[in-house]
């Protein structure tokens, strides 16, 4: 059927059409999504909106990331803290609740979204260092983490890596060892224990870097969100890693990981070890990567071609360089346990490790985690301080909790 038009009619369908051309024209072109996710295009991110805390009932802003007319996710850039008080007397507080703390960020203070008490479950990545210069005692090491294992709570997940030994043409060299992901079950940790293998090396940085993408790949259970950390037992003496400290350093501290490490001092072993000749089948050398990071770090005007070779270093050169970075290991390990609110505990030998750690054990036993959303949004990448301070409590308990975190960049 013929149907007539008005001018005005025509005018306000030219109008509607070229609106609807332009929005097309211009609204932005996503790449399609994978066929798991059922939406034509990705979802897109709109304004924030409000919602209670579910400790305080106060509201912080929560992003929100929505498909065709459906919330995809949230986006919650919850900053974890974990943290330890103590009264006085250095005995652990372990009965505070979520108003008995408050916390600032770069001196502004924030709302405590996310609380767990200090009963609440962890999970933890345990690293075990089965190098060279721990391996003749791998059997110690084996007790003391079936020991520590057996501290834990039922409820606590654990992930074992460690160390071992793969083959590169003709070279051979140390690779980071996943034995088990993240598991409560009690027989599957301790056949990952009895697996435990040795390495020509120690690629620390590597491992803790590999540790940390786990854990930040991973959906946090809400349960454990704040109470994640990695347990270390090592000299802290990296040899192989392709990663350099200040990167792991910064990205642990970004994901919001508590650093624990259990210091064994192989220090005297190792120097006797140095200074066997090199076709001792008994001597041990530093690698190429351990020679040059000395050089750069403890003398930057040296010629790289006179720490190319070990062997080729006079008894004196050895011993010195094995110290430097012996102090190194001892300095990093302090600071990367500080500042993310952990402990490092020493331990004179492998001997000693287990009561090592039944001291972290105890220690995790007492620690809390609060998270906030920050007030401060913008994705600067800079670094921003942490500060936990207690109410309510008798005289000035001490509180000890991560140092910061780097902002997400632009």
């Amino acid at each position: 059927m013929a149907t007539t038009v008005t001018v005005s009619e025509r005018g306000r369908f030219i109008s509607v059409f070229l609106f609807v051309a332009f929005s097309l024209w211009a609204w932005p072109a996503y790449p399609q999504s994978s066929p798991e996710t059922g939406n034509k295009h990705r979802p897109r991110r709109v304004t924030t909106t409000e919602s209670p805390s579910p400790i305080t009932g106060a509201t912080t802003n929560v992003t929100e990331e929505v498909g065709e007319g459906e919330v995809v996710r949230v986006d919650t850039r919850l900053v974890s803290v974990p943290a330890t008080v103590a009264d006085t007397s250095g005995r652990p507080l372990s009965t505070l609740r979520a108003e008995n703390f408050e916390l600032f960020e770069d001196g502004q203070k924030q709302t405590i979204a996310n609380f767990a008490a200090t009963d609440a479950p962890f999970e933890i990545a345990l690293l075990l260092d089965t190098s060279a210069s721990t391996q003749a005692d791998i059997a110690l090491i084996k007790s003391a983490a079936k020991a520590f294992i057996e501290g834990l709570h039922p409820n606590d997940r654990l992930a074992i890596v460690a160390f071992n030994t793969m083959n590169q043409g003709a070279t051979v060299a140390a690779r980071v060892d996943v034995l088990t992901e993240l598991t409560a079950n009690q027989q599957t940790l301790e056949r990952a224990i009895q697996d435990l293998g040795s390495s020509r090396g120690t690629p620390l940085y590597d491992a803790l870097d590999q540790i940390a993408e786990m854990f930040h790949q991973q959906r946090t259970r809400e349960e454990v969100r704040g109470r994640q950390a990695i347990v270390a037992l090592t000299d802290g003496v990296d040899s192989s890693s392709n990663i350099e400290f200040s990167e792991v350093r910064a990205k642990i501290l970004t994901y919001g990981l508590a650093c624990y490490f259990i210091n064994v001092n192989t220090e005297d072993l190792v120097e006797d070890r140095f200074l066997k000749d090199c076709d001792d089948p008994g001597h041990l050398t530093l690698s190429a990567k351990q020679l040059q990071r000395y050089r750069r770090m403890f003398a930057p005007t040296a010629r790289p071609e006179d720490y190319e070779s070990f062997c080729q270093l006079g008894s004196f050169e050895r011993i010195n360089i094995s110290r430097q970075l012996y102090n190194l290991a001892r300095w990093q390990m302090n600071d990367l346990a500080k500042s993310t609110g952990a402990s490092k505990f020493d331990a004179a030998s492998l001997s000693d490790a287990r009561a090592a750690f039944a001291q972290l054990a105890a220690e995790l036993g007492t620690q809390y985690s609060l998270g906030y959303y920050p007030t401060n949004k913008t994705p600067d990448g800079k670094f921003r301080l942490i500060r936990v301070e207690v109410r309510g409590v008798d005289g000035e308990p001490h509180v000890r909790a991560r140092e910061g975190y780097y902002a997400p960049g632009s």
